[in-house]
């Protein structure tokens, strides 16, 4: 079959758009990457300024800053790939690698300078001492758990919560990492990025890192946002709804942020809670209908 110049022309031009399509989520995951880079910089660079607090001030902001705005580039990264059809295993490998970068790395040194390295001589040297251990194991322990709740992602087929959720709406097993990490540096920026100089803030501080890294880890079900369609109809209207929600959080960043991370973070234990409550009282009302005593409870989802 031969074909005209222009047609060849034509599919060549057809060619080149696809490979470049290929780029743009990448260009996303380049973005996301480089937020992790500077966060981690701007975070050395507050270390080093242990005895000027104003200056770490400014650094430590920057750094959560940064890791709050690597996740919109983490999410539009694998909707454009999905949209484009350009999805691929280097993508997916190249993402995974940047989550780590960005949401582990990053927020694990954001946490432990913040929490606990400008902690002051002034209070007791062995509590101080324990508190930076302390923090220094549990931030590293959110480090391991966002590298394992990724791998864990990775492997894992159609995976299914221990508290199952609405069968028509898809869940999050375990707290993904870019939440995670949100939480965190949603914590910092609430503060202005002032480190922490009081062990009293410092312990409960080492108690949301751990939880955080926890809940990586669960097999908890969180909400993914997935049923959210941004090509339907009406993109006025949409585009509408996302000025307003942008103005706001650019003009109280601070607050809002700090908020919505919260309340992601509680709507997983809640909803856990709620599961294990609704499963107790269902046991409870079988055994009376039998009048039976309360044993173990005989639905497999218990020991999934």
């Amino acid at each position: 079959m031969n074909f005209s110049e222009a047609e060849l022309a034509k599919a060549k031009k057809k060619a080149r758009l696809r490979r470049g399509m290929f780029i743009l989520p990448s260009l996303f995951t380049a973005m996301n990457i480089g937020a992790g880079y500077f966060a981690i910089t701007q975070t050395i660079e507050a270390a080093s300024s242990a005895a000027q607090t104003n200056g770490a001030q400014m650094h430590l902001d920057w750094a959560a800053i940064a890791i709050l705005l690597a996740i919109p580039f983490d999410s539009l990264d694998g909707r454009i790939a999905r949209m484009t059809n350009t999805a691929s295993d280097f993508g997916r490998e190249l993402d995974s690698l940047a989550d780590v970068i960005t949401f582990g790395v990053a927020p694990s040194l954001l946490a432990f300078v913040w929490g606990f390295h400008f902690l002051p001589d002034t209070i007791n040297p062995q509590l101080r001492q324990h508190l930076v251990q302390a923090g220094a194991f549990i931030c590293f322990l959110f480090l391991m758990g966002g590298a394992s709740r990724l791998a864990r992602f990775n492997i894992s087929h159609d995976p299914k919560p221990r508290n199952p959720g609405r069968p028509d709406r898809k869940y999050f097993v375990g707290m993904p990492i870019p939440g995670a990490a949100g939480l965190l540096a949603a914590t910092v920026h609430f503060f202005y990025g002032i480190p922490v100089q009081a062990w009293w803030v410092a312990i409960p501080w080492l108690i949301l890192v751990g939880l955080a890294g926890f809940l990586m880890v669960s097999t908890w079900r969180f909400w993914s946002g997935k049923e959210i369609d941004l090509g339907r109809s009406h993109p006025f209207q949409l585009l509408f709804i996302i000025a307003i929600v942008l103005y706001v959080v650019l003009r109280y960043s601070g607050v809002v942020l700090f908020a919505i991370a919260l309340v992601y973070m509680f709507s997983g234990i809640w909803a856990r809670a709620a599961y294990g409550w609704s499963r107790r009282r269902r046991r409870g009302q079988r055994n009376d209908s039998k009048g039976l005593p309360e044993g173990p409870d005989p639905d497999p989802l218990h020991h999934s």
